[in-house]
């Protein structure tokens, strides 16, 4: 790996010049490569992917200095984003990080009733990102429904029949996004900013026991989106909950629409990762279905 490119942006940032590194590979990421690079006088957290890729680091820099200067939690400082012809790249702050403890569960469940707390006056975000590599699009909306119903599932639904996925899951989603708006009788959220891919691998702990948020897909929606999408994988711990609910209360009935904002996500990984996803997107779709008549 030839590091003299990255060097060279630090140091137009920095003023760093830098004559030794040392770089290590780091374990985790499906979609980008990450490495602990060392110099003489700092450590850097470095993301790598194709050239083509350099939109998708621009736009989780964006996040990260959006998250950042709403004081609430602790996110790695984005110092530059680039490209050369064989990659592009993300420089971010080297934090070195640990799994939380019940006490920096509890202490994120207060930051992140926190960060919801930050309202916006429409869904959407100020540009495009993505989910895991999946383009993500944006647009302002006032209306949440169809902002989710058009911007997430039908996007998602779109891309899943492009990959082969047709036939039943198609059927399925057609039928739920004519009856989507019934899941928001009477419920509307207002647009909070979120984290975007809220899951237990996303986010970790400092040495000082703080909780560092890291990996946005930042836009403004309902927080039932992020909290949902701790359950999803690896649920947190209860502290967490009951702190977050006990700082911003969430609607009683929020749970009606945990499923139907997770099955994004696994939409999303059937389309990442195949079609070991397929049954349980379907299985999600049905639950839906039954719940509305």
């Amino acid at each position: 790996m030839n590091w003299q490119p990255i060097l060279e942006q630090i140091h137009l940032i920095t003023g760093q010049t830098v004559t030794q590194v040392t770089a290590s590979r780091l374990m985790g990421g499906d979609i980008s490569a990450a490495y602990r690079l060392q110099t003489e006088q700092f450590v850097y957290f470095i993301k790598l992917n194709r050239p083509e890729q350099f939109a998708m680091f621009q736009a989780e820099a964006a996040g990260l200095q959006q998250l950042a200067a709403t004081h609430t939690v602790r996110v790695p400082q984005p110092m530059l984003c680039a490209k050369t012809d064989d990659y592009a790249f993300l420089v971010l702050e080297f934090i070195e990080l640990h799994s939380l403890t019940p006490l920096a569960e509890r202490l994120f469940g207060e930051q992140l009733a926190s960060l919801h707390q930050i309202e916006h006056a429409y869904f959407g975000w100020h540009q495009d990102n993505t989910i895991g590599s999946t383009a993500q699009n944006n647009p302002v909306s006032h209306d949440w429904p169809h902002f989710w119903r058009d911007c997430r599932l039908v996007s998602q639904l779109a891309l899943a029949a492009k990959n082969g996925y047709r036939g039943h899951l198609q059927a399925l989603g057609e039928r739920l996004c004519v009856k989507l708006p019934l899941l928001f009788d009477g419920y509307q959220p207002k647009p909070s900013l979120l984290h975007g891919d809220l899951w237990s691998g996303n986010v970790a702990m400092d040495l000082q026991g703080n909780p560092v948020l890291f990996d946005p897909a930042c836009y403004y929606g309902d927080r039932v989106v992020d909290i949902a999408m701790t359950t999803l994988f690896n649920r947190f711990g209860n502290g967490f909950y009951e702190a977050y609910q006990a700082t911003y209360p969430l609607d009683e009935n929020s749970s009606l629409r945990t499923t139907l904002y997770n099955l994004y996500h696994i939409l999303n990984h059937l389309n990442l990762f195949g079609s070991g996803y397929l049954k349980q997107a379907e299985r999600m779709i049905e639950s839906l279905l039954a719940d509305l008549g």
